[in-house]
């Protein structure tokens, strides 16, 4: 074989060799890329995942917010229901009486009128005086275990929440404004004011 036809087939080989190496370069880059296209496109899915379960987070957050603020609510309204609930229990409590009361105050009236109409030192009305007294008595003390208290002001100072003054006069012995006579005793029912007392009210000495 001649020097030519050995060069011509080294030539050959190397070009064979390069064209090989050339080739396995561009198949590495290919899948080279390719690879990175492949982590870049689940690098992406992953960031994009990562971002929904950031807002998913981020909404369960704010509802948690809200159901707990509702939960607030909810119970301090059902705290207000039960203080507003036993106050009205205890008005119904204290109140409930307060028609019967009305309906007692005449029958109070008349057993003081009786004993206002009796001579208690007189032998023929003084038993009757002294059982009249016991019944007003007992009346004005079962009544006032529920409540119900009189009101006889004589001497105090005048109060418009509690008295009706139907006078004045003058008086020496009363200074002014203050309650001289009671005309009519008034009645309280757990400080609640059922009836005022009719009174005379002095203008002090003239």
């Amino acid at each position: 074989m001649s020097k030519e036809s050995n060069k011509a087939e080294n030539i050959q080989a190397e070009d064979i060799e390069t064209v090989t190496e050339e080739v396995l370069e561009g198949e590495l880059l290919n899948e080279t890329e390719e690879n990175e296209t492949s982590v870049m496109d689940e690098l992406t899915q992953a960031n994009f995942r990562v971002e929904e379960l950031e807002q998913a987070l981020k909404a369960a957050a704010a509802k948690v917010e809200e159901q707990k603020d509702s939960v607030i609510r909810a119970a301090a309204e059902v705290d207000n229901i039960r203080r507003r609930a036993a106050i009205d229990v205890e008005k119904a409590r204290k109140f409930a009486l307060e028609k019967f009361a009305n309906e007692l105050l005449p029958v109070l009236d008349n057993l003081e009128r009786a004993l206002e109409g009796t001579d208690a030192e007189d032998e023929a009305t003084k038993s009757l005086c002294e059982g009249v007294d016991l019944t007003l008595k007992g009346f004005v003390g079962a009544v006032g275990k529920f409540g119900l208290s009189q009101v006889s002001p004589q001497g105090d100072a005048f109060n418009p929440d509690l008295h009706q003054a139907i006078g004045m006069q003058p008086s020496s012995e009363f200074p002014a404004n203050t309650v001289m006579a009671v005309m009519q005793k008034g009645y309280v029912l757990n400080e609640r004011l059922l009836r005022p007392a009719m009174v005379m009210v002095s203008q002090g000495e003239s």
